[in-house]
């Protein structure tokens, strides 16, 4: 993989670049939609290819369970799987300490709850959650599929990813809950620290590898992940965990990262990609995001437009006989009307979800081809 900054803004810490791979360049900052299961839900992967997607990222994890490595080398690894001709990211499975572990746990999501705050309801240091078991050397899961019980560490995601033969793979690491105390978070650190080192040390392949910095909510430790991290020879770096409660907090958490990285490598931010979110996250040094928002919302009727959030299943819609979305050219607005979607929708007919998942990642992507529009111009 090559990465090449093409110009930095005067204005902000956003740059244009791109990432060269041997499945394509994308240009960033970049979009990542999520497919989780080696597709994008409702799309095969000539019609993401026409929604201006350039990247993927799948879910190790769940390809772990469902097919397996195995039958997926055996295929010719993850593209010619999924018959998907550009480049492709996996995570490491990291986020699944997280969702099967606290997060199940606590009815969480990747955010604070402040209501649980207000509760008082927190992770302490050498607390376990209920479903997996994190120790030294990794983590025991059962699966959610048969019950059975599945250990993955650093070497283990590796071994799998390569496997899957993304182009870029991320290391191991434990992403901590948002109700994570600091003793807890810098217990967490130190295996992530440690983890990352081995990942480096097990790779065998030629894939890009990146690390994760971790440090939740609190600036020392963020600081300290994104010195050590930084340090070590990874081909880029990935931001996870939670990033506070509010748009603000989010952007100078992820500045105080971005100062300490390598300059010259790429930085991809996990899990965040609302629209409200990209400029705010580009602009503060992120070169790639992925973000599950266009797809998952798309599968609850949900619109992404120039009027705002659109929810079709509302019957106020079957009376609409236009555009979804005037200002759009994808081939949803081209072709079909509001209230065929909404009748799609309404009668439980998956071609409503499919049209919709569609339209938001093209307006997604078209928000952020506009992005680096502006920033070419100086105006970011």
């Amino acid at each position: 993989m090559n990465f090449k900054i093409l110009k930095k803004s005067k204005n902000s810490r956003a740059r244009l670049g791109f990432l060269e791979t041997s499945h394509g360049v994308v240009e960033t900052p970049c979009l990542v939609p999520v497919a989780t299961q080696a597709v994008i839900k409702t799309l095969d992967s000539k019609e993401v290819e026409e929604t201006k997607s350039q990247i993927l990222i799948s879910n190790t994890f769940h390809l772990h369970l469902k097919p397996g490595e195995k039958i997926v080398e055996r295929a010719g690894q993850l593209h010619n799987f999924m018959n998907w001709k550009r480049p492709l990211m996996t995570d490491s499975g990291g986020y699944q300490v997280f969702s099967l572990g606290f997060g199940t746990d606590f009815g969480l999501g990747s955010k604070i709850l402040k209501k649980e705050q207000e509760e008082g309801r927190t992770i302490r240091e050498n607390a376990q959650p209920q479903k997996i078991k994190i120790n030294h050397d990794g983590v025991t899961f059962r699966s959610p599929i048969n019950g059975d019980e599945l250990f993955i560490g650093p070497k283990e995601s590796i071994g799998i990813q390569e496997k899957l033969g993304a182009d870029i793979i991320f290391a191991f690491d434990e992403c901590t809950a948002p109700l994570a105390e600091y003793d807890y978070v810098k217990k967490s650190l130190e295996k992530t620290h440690r983890w990352a080192k081995i990942c480096l040390k097990e790779r065998k392949s030629d894939q890009a590898l990146y690390g994760i910095v971790q440090g939740s909510k609190f600036k020392d430790l963020r600081l300290e992940s994104a010195k050590f991290i930084g340090g070590l020879d990874f081909d880029g770096f990935g931001i996870g965990g939670e990033f506070g409660n509010d748009k603000k907090t989010m952007g100078k958490m992820v500045e105080w990262v971005v100062d300490e990285l390598p300059e010259k490598k790429p930085r991809h931010l996990l899990g965040v990609g609302y629209l409200e979110d990209m400029e705010l996250i580009i602009k503060s040094g992120v070169d790639t995001f992925d973000c599950t928002v266009p797809t998952h919302y798309a599968r609850r009727g949900i619109a992404f437009t120039s009027e705002g959030k659109l929810d079709l299943k509302q019957t106020k819609y079957l009376k609409k006989n236009e555009k979804l979305d005037k200002n759009c050219i994808c081939n949803v607005c081209l072709n079909y009307k509001k209230d065929y979607i909404s009748h799609l929708l309404k009668a439980g007919e998956i071609t409503g979800m499919k049209l919709l998942t569609f339209h938001n990642l093209y307006y997604f992507n078209s928000f952020v081809e506009e992005i680096r529009n502006r920033i070419k111009k100086g105006e970011i």
